[in-house]
């Protein structure tokens, strides 16, 4: 088959790749055992199929291709928390992370290559975005730091969160793809309840998630709960206002039932007064919700500060005061530019994974 007709066979619904196999002449059933290789095992070799015949196996490796994710570089923290650089098929560059604790193994997956949001605290919002990743290359993400979690310190995955690059409710049907793949019981048969989108805010993408009634936590990237400064942080704001995010979350929630997590990075001087904590309780009475309080992992191209320990005590206790649920996250593997904030491609040209 032409190079330009070779199909990359990850894209095909189970029913598609039936009929593709039935027009090479093979039993449609065969489409199930590929399927089962892919998705369930994780395969990226066709000749690694061992239940397929080597004729079957030559007509696949003739006709479709497995676009797979690699390693390329990996870093550990001080916290053991694991960075990765992910080389895509096309040369591109992602990086995914690894985050240990006590109780729970939590993959960070990227949505994009870049990101064209440019929020002004964030690495990654300073990089131009290239392209949507495939809902493969996510799943892709989530198989390689779940090795990584057994290898280094023999613990499954237990948790993943849509936090890396990219917004993903801008690659809505990859990002929707990806999350069936990793729950379905044919796939990697991970619960719904396991992961958390995160979005940095765009109000008519989070009542779509409603209407498809998703299964999955959302996460809202807030940092500011009045209309001026989210503006000034987050040009996202300006057409997606706090009110109508609002909106949109009070939809979400009678369509699913589920509870909202606010993430709130505290800078210093610019959101960390009573008066932010002030506004961002009343904003928690719209839904039903619990707030991350997150330390700021200070960039290179930005002039943002992480608060004063004080100022997050104070800030959280008075959320606490209102009854609302509050953590405070530490940050974790700071050392090699793996938090929160930090994700971005230097030398693009070197396809450096040092940020």
């Amino acid at each position: 088959m032409e190079k330009s007709k070779i199909i990359d066979i990850r894209s095909l619904s189970l029913s598609q790749l039936k009929d593709q196999l039935t027009a090479l002449g093979e039993q449609g059933f065969r489409a199930k055992q590929i399927y089962e290789w892919i998705w369930e095992k994780s395969c990226i070799d066709f000749d690694q199929m061992s239940n397929l015949s080597k004729g079957l196996r030559e007509k696949l490796k003739a006709n479709f291709t497995i676009n797979a994710v690699k390693v390329k570089e990996s870093q550990i923290s001080s916290d053991k928390t694991i960075k990765s650089s992910f080389r895509l098929y096309d040369g591109n560059i992602i990086e995914g992370v690894l985050i240990p604790a006590p109780e729970r193994m939590t993959a960070c997956v990227s949505s994009q290559v870049g990101c064209s949001l440019t929020c002004k605290f964030c690495a990654t919002g300073y990089m131009d975005r290239k392209r949507n990743l495939n809902a493969d290359e996510i799943y892709d993400q989530v198989v390689l730091i779940s090795k990584q979690a057994e290898e280094h310190y023999g613990q499954p995955l237990t948790n993943i969160v849509y936090m890396g690059m990219g917004e993903p409710l801008l690659n809505y049907a990859n990002m929707m793809k990806s999350v069936e793949r990793i729950t379905a019981p044919d796939g990697l048969n991970m619960a719904a309840k396991r992961i958390t989108v995160s979005t940095a805010g765009i109000a008519k993408m989070i009542k779509k998630l409603g209407d498809d009634q998703v299964r999955f936590n959302l996460a809202l990237s807030l940092h500011a709960a009045n209309d001026k400064k989210r503006n000034e942080i987050m040009p996202i704001n300006e057409q997606n206002s706090l009110k109508s995010l609002a909106e949109a979350l009070k939809y979400f929630y009678a369509k699913t039932k589920n509870p909202i997590t606010f993430e709130y990075i505290v800078f210093n001087n610019f959101n960390d007064e009573l008066e932010d904590a002030r506004e961002l309780a009343k904003f928690c009475k719209h839904v039903p919700c619990k707030v991350n309080l997150i330390e700021y992992n200070p960039i290179a191209l930005a002039d943002f500060l992480n608060a004063e320990a004080d100022k997050i005590d104070i800030f959280a206790n008075y959320l606490k005061s209102q009854g609302i649920v509050t953590n405070i996250r530490r940050s974790r593997g700071k050392d090699i530019d793996a938090a929160c904030g930090q994700l971005a491609i230097k030398d693009k040209q070197k396809e450096s994974s040092n940020v």
